[in-house]
């Protein structure tokens, strides 16, 4: 009986199907190359982010005389306590964060309303409207530096940080209408009928139930909005001139002297200019995504 229940399991026992065996082999193979390029194309993403902290902790002559590549021998840490106590990099720090933060706000704020004013009313000139923003986007930043500083001149706003602001929105209207009109082509018009019956006003329709189902856009818009407005370096360098305006992106030229030129307190400025960005985006980054793909495919 058992010679027989072996030949019987032996018979019953699933055959290996080679073929089956050979894609899986391929496919276990193709995830390793796959990974490993994804890996060295990582590796020279953030190489360059550990390079920029070894050279913020490097001297004058270790940035000269050795390789480019070496590790700080007596690693620098007092050239960050130096650009953040006497190089003003806390001053510029704090306006590059409020400049950012109300250019953000009254951006996507303004873009919101004009949005839903297109999409959501009807009145003869939306059409037109909407194509003069569009048109903002194909002006380039430099064609408008003379003009907006007579203008800015003629206003008495040279060196005020509300041309800033303003210049900084103006400009990131057109992007942001552009990616808040594909969500709001999404969005259900029969949530906002509803409220129309409930009684509802046209602002509390926008701000208590249009406003709120775009959120994940929005976050998407201001994330944009903020990487543009913390790096921007033509407007601030052309119409501010006092240290107490200036961000950092311009505040670093002070570390550059005419006989002498701190590399290490650069580097240093360097890696907290990008901090707040890299953690903005770490945490935020799948906002950017969720955004634009929830705006992509209509209906």
């Amino acid at each position: 009986m058992n010679e027989v229940t072996v030949q019987q399991e032996k018979q019953q026992a699933p055959k290996l199907d080679p073929q089956n065996s050979t894609g899986s082999l391929l496919s276990k193979i193709g995830f390793v190359v796959l990974y490993t390029i994804l890996g060295i194309i990582a590796f020279f993403q953030i190489y360059p982010l550990i390079w920029l902290v070894f050279f913020s902790l490097k001297t004058n002559s270790e940035v000269f005389n050795d390789s480019p590549f070496s590790l700080p021998s007596n690693p620098q840490w007092g050239n960050y306590i130096t650009v953040w106590t006497e190089g003003n990099i806390s001053l510029y720090f704090f306006n590059s964060v409020w400049i950012t933060a109300t250019a953000v706000i009254l951006t996507v704020l303004s873009a919101s309303l004009v949005t839903f004013a297109i999409t959501r009313m009807k009145w003869k000139l939306n059409k037109l409207v909407l194509g003069l923003f569009m048109v903002g986007i194909m002006i380039p930043v430099h064609s408008t530096l003379i003009p907006l500083f007579d203008f800015f001149l003629r206003v008495n706003l040279i060196d005020n940080p509300i041309a800033i602001v303003l210049t900084y929105t103006a400009f990131n209207l057109p992007l942001t209408i552009m990616i808040l009109l594909g969500f709001y082509y999404t969005l259900p018009r029969e949530i906002e009928e509803a409220a129309v019956i409930d009684g509802c006003s046209v602002h509390r329709i926008f701000f208590q139930v249009t406003l709120p189902m775009t959120m994940p856009v929005i976050a998407t818009t201001a994330i944009i909005n903020m990487i543009y407005n913390w790096n921007e370096f033509i407007f601030i360098n052309t119409f501010i001139s006092s240290d107490k305006y200036k961000t950092l992106t311009v505040g670093i030229q002070n570390f550059v002297g005419q006989y002498m030129t701190e590399w290490g307190a650069i580097g240093a400025t360097l890696v907290i200019s990008i901090l707040p960005i890299l953690i903005a985006f770490f945490f935020l980054s799948n906002k950017i995504v969720e955004g634009i793909s929830s705006g992509a495919v209509k209906g």
